[in-house]
């Protein structure tokens, strides 16, 4: 796990997401998953430039099966934004970096 972006858990998604205000971007990802793995250094680079403006945290779907399930995941990575505790967009798969900054941008907007 990266310095700026959060691990997060089934048990600790209430405090960490639902509960929260601002904007938050859930990663749901697993270990064995290349494009995931891929996509890891690119969300810790936005969660670095963005810290003010967003939370990153990631999701292992191996180890949270319930929280996945709740949102409809069905493939990885599937990215879920939640501004003020809400699913407001869902994307699916890999994003190169300054597409998620733009998408951000507009969202915190």
């Amino acid at each position: 796990m990266g310095d700026y972006s959060k691990q997060i858990s089934d048990s600790s998604f209430e405090a960490d997401v639902a509960n929260t205000s601002g904007l938050v971007l859930v990663d749901f990802w697993a270990e064995w998953c290349g494009p995931c793995r891929a996509l890891g250094p690119v969300l810790e680079d936005v969660a670095k430039e963005m810290g003010g403006k967003v939370t990153i945290a990631k999701m292992n779907v191996d180890t949270n099966p319930e929280t996945p399930t709740k949102f409809g995941v069905r493939s990885i990575p599937t990215l879920v934004l939640f501004k003020d505790g809400k699913q407001i967009e869902t994307k699916v798969g890999s994003i190169p970096k300054q597409a998620l900054i733009a998408w951000l941008t507009e969202k915190a907007a």
